[in-house]
Formats: C-alpha cells, structure tokens, sequence
C-alpha cells in the first residue's frame, strides 16, 4: 500500500481505497481530499474482517483518513475480485494485463 501510495502522490493523484461488502463498499481518503470534493463521510472503520486488509493499510498511512459513500473515480485496479464498477466513471474502458495474481489476491 505504501508503494502505491507514494507513487501516486508524486503524480498528484489522490488513492481511494475500497472496503468490502461488510462497510457497503466504503472508501477510505485523506480527509481533505473528501472535504475538496464534498464528499459524503459516513461512520465506519475498518477491520480485517470488515473492510479488509487493503483498507486497513491505507487507513494507517493517510493523513486524517476518513470514509466516504462514494466517488465517481477517472481510473481504478480491481484487486481481488471486489467489484470497484461502482465508484469508476460510467464509460471505462478495461484493461486486462497478464498479472492475475497480487499476493494473495486472485
């Protein structure tokens, strides 16, 4: 996560991160980031088993994280199947790429 993130930042993108089915599928931002966009923050917090270890990461190593009910994202990498279509703009166009497998994500 912190890879990702750091790259990211050097680019001026700002990393979503989201959790799974047991927190609706929230996303965890840097706070400033949610108040720049006037995003919605709703009350949950992460856990291994609600959320996942992803969100757990990236929750560790935002400044002030926060989550969000959604986003429309420009662009997203779907890692271990947790469907982010929802928070992605409504015309994407998929990439498929060789790499199946992130550690343990399938």
């Amino acid at each position: 996560m912190k890879t990702i993130y750091n790259r990211l930042q050097k680019d001026g993108v700002t990393l979503a991160v989201q959790g799974c089915e047991h927190l609706n599928r929230a996303l965890v931002i840097p706070k400033q980031a949610a108040l720049d966009h006037n995003l919605e923050i709703v009350s949950v917090y992460p856990s291994l088993h609600a959320g996942g270890a992803a969100q757990v990461a990236a929750f560790e190593l935002f400044d002030h994280p926060v989550e969000v009910e959604h986003l429309v994202a420009q662009a997203g990498m779907d890692i271990g199947d947790t469907f982010i279509g929802m928070h992605v703009k409504h015309v994407q166009i998929p990439v498929r790429t060789s790499v199946k497998e992130i550690g343990k994500a399938m």
